[in-house]
């Protein structure tokens, strides 16, 4: 019977992945503009706003900076 709860070495290839560490690199961006923006605005404009918003404005420059098709 399989545990709802994996260790740490079951998981630590998927850390080691591309897409894992982009991802990571992406989502840290993501939650700094959504710091700013939120300061900006006065309040907090929440992760689905921020996100958004960071993908349409630095997302396809940022696909495009990696040498990936957009």
């Amino acid at each position: 019977m399989r545990s709802d709860s994996h260790s740490d070495t079951e998981d630590s290839w998927i850390h080691k992945t591309s897409l894992f560490r982009e991802w990571d690199e992406m989502k840290q961006e993501i939650l700094k503009h959504k710091w700013y923006e939120s300061e900006k605005a006065g309040r907090d404009i929440g992760w689905d706003r921020a996100s958004v918003d960071w993908l349409v404005r630095y997302g396809r420059k940022r696909s495009s900076d990696s040498g990936e098709a957009t």
